[in-house]
């Protein structure tokens, strides 16, 4: 099974940090975030990787290479200019196998620990073109929680909103790349159509989750995988 991860981000917050490699280049606890990534999909049991990339490319490929080392097999579908999210992904599955139906989808600066099994039961159960995960809206702020009497009860530091947002992990039916643009973001063209069809599903996840958008996600995360496996702390 082949998944996709979408790196070709120039990680404009991360800076200095991406002026000389990309955003999934950029370490957690001294790997790339592509490192997590590959190793997720592997546990998960994919076995081809296909990294669309752009912005400072060779540097993935320099690391990942033909994905041997990472116990699957790497492919890669450089922009020659920027296509957008969904142009790359459109660009990426017209390079996968015929026989290639059901493709993972994921966000290069996304770390999670979801097991892709009930997705994938959602996605072929609903028969949905389309399968979004949801997590949680995290709050930017500590939620103060309080009882029906207005008396503060605790505080909590990484609370949720009661709303859930996309976790740019998804899964999707090849048949899907004539519904996305050539060029701009399949989130503000193809999923609110796909939605009015009635035919976009989501998977609500409350699995960890970490978006790596900014030093502060960076941090966090770091903290997260010293929490995760204090004892499996990779080294430089």
């Amino acid at each position: 099974m082949y998944a996709l991860i979408l790196a070709g981000g120039r990680g404009e917050r991360l800076r200095p940090l991406t002026d000389t490699i990309p955003k999934p280049m950029v370490k957690v606890k001294g790997r790339p975030i592509i490192w997590y990534q590959i190793a997720w999909l592997k546990d998960q049991g994919i076995t081809d990787v296909m990294i669309l990339c752009g912005y400072k490319w060779t540097t993935i490929r320099d690391y990942v290479g033909n994905g041997k080392d990472f116990g699957v097999k790497a492919h890669y579908s450089v922009e020659e200019t920027p296509l957008g999210r969904g142009g790359a992904i459109k660009q990426g599955l017209s390079a996968l196998p015929e026989s290639e139906q059901t493709i993972v989808v994921l966000n290069g600066d996304v770390l999670t620990s979801q097991e892709l099994g009930p997705l994938l039961r959602l996605h072929h159960d609903s028969n949905s073109p389309y399968t979004m995960m949801l997590i949680p809206y995290p709050s930017a702020y500590g939620v103060v929680e309080m009882d029906g009497g207005g008396r503060v009860t605790a505080f909590n530091e990484k609370g949720s909103l009661p709303h859930w947002i996309h976790a740019g992990v998804d899964i999707l039916d090849r048949g899907i790349a004539r519904e996305l643009p050539d060029v701009g973001d399949h989130e503000t063209t193809t999923l609110p159509r796909l939605a009015q069809q009635r035919q976009l599903y989501a998977f609500l996840s409350q699995a960890h989750w970490q978006s790596i958008d900014s030093f502060k996600d960076l941090r966090e995360a770091e903290e997260a995988q010293a929490e995760r496996a204090p004892a499996d702390a990779p080294s430089g």
